[in-house]
Formats: C-alpha cells, sequence, structure tokens
C-alpha cells in the first residue's frame, strides 16, 4: 500500500516540529526527512519552508546543493567513489569506469533491480589509501580491480 501526500506530510510536519526550536534546524530537518523516506518527497520541501517561514525555493537550494540528499530513493546497497585528485591519480577513474560498466548505471542512478545505487563523492578522507570507496556507510581504502569485484558480489551486483 503506497501512503498518500497527506500522510507524508503529517510525518513531515511532525518532524520540523521536533527540530525547529534547533539552531540552524534546516539541515538536520532535512536528513531526518531523508532518513524517514529514504528521499525527500517533493511535497516535503513546501511543508518545510512553511514550518520554517523560508521559500520553498530557498528549501530546495539546499536539498539540491548536498549531494547526500536524494530526490528518489536509493538502491538497496549504496556505493560511493572517490572522485578527488588523490584517488584519481591512484587509479579511481578506472576503478569508476568498470563498476559503471558492470552495474551498467552512471552515476547518481540505481540499477533496474533497485539493488545498488551508485554515487560520486568527492573525498573520503583516505587520499593516503587511494582510490577510496564508501560502501554501505563503511569507507574501504586501496581498492583494486579485483577487490571492488568481490565488494559487487558481496552485494549481489
Amino acid at each position: 500500500m503506497s501512503e498518500t501526500t497527506e500522510d507524508q506530510n503529517v510525518r513531515v510536519e511532525a518532524i520540523c516540529d521536533q527540530m525547529i526550536a534547533m539552531e540552524g534546524p534546516l539541515l538536520p530537518i532535512l536528513h531526518e526527512v531523508q532518513e524517514e523516506f529514504g528521499h525527500i518527497p517533493e511535497g516535503a520541501l513546501q511543508t518545510i519552508a512553511k514550518k520554517l517561514n523560508l521559500s520553498r525555493a530557498e528549501v530546495h537550494g539546499v536539498a539540491s546543493f548536498y549531494h547526500d540528499f536524494r530526490e528518489e530513493k536509493a538502491g538497496k546497497h549504496i556505493i560511493k567513489i572517490c572522485r578527488a585528485e588523490a584517488c584519481q591519480a591512484m587509479g579511481a577513474d578506472a576503478l569508476a569506469d568498470q563498476v559503471r560498466r558492470h552495474l551498467r548505471v552512471d552515476w547518481s542512478q540505481t540499477t533496474a533491480d533497485r539493488k545498488i545505487t551508485l554515487e560520486p563523492v568527492f573525498c573520503l578522507g583516505l587520499c593516503a589509501c587511494a582510490p577510496a570507496a564508501m560502501v554501505d556507510g563503511k569507507v574501504v581504502g586501496r581498492v583494486t580491480s579485483d577487490r571492488m569485484n568481490r565488494i559487487l558480489n558481496e552485494v549481489g551486483a
């Protein structure tokens, strides 16, 4: 059974009410909404804007600026590959090409079976262990082609 926009709005309003007293509540609210729904539903932007006395454009601008906020639900597993210079110098571009070919997706896309979402990230802080990736929130350094193949097998790709 799919939930209605009205049900979503009630839940978004409750999140806003819980966090509105915080200093700078917009980002924490967006994170909590995404945690609740797996993405930021379109209708949530207007609800958040109204609760915080902001324009919908201001809320959309913040939500679209940060790469971690999604407009659609991600796959069961999220693989992020570092795109920063240190990782590129150590072979991240070839690694990314390998993964994109294997999964048949491009950046910020999810496989047809909804199992895996591939995302770029612009530094994981593992520059000395490049190339780096993050798999379901766990950072992985020194990712070789073989190691990535094992990771892809583990997540069912």
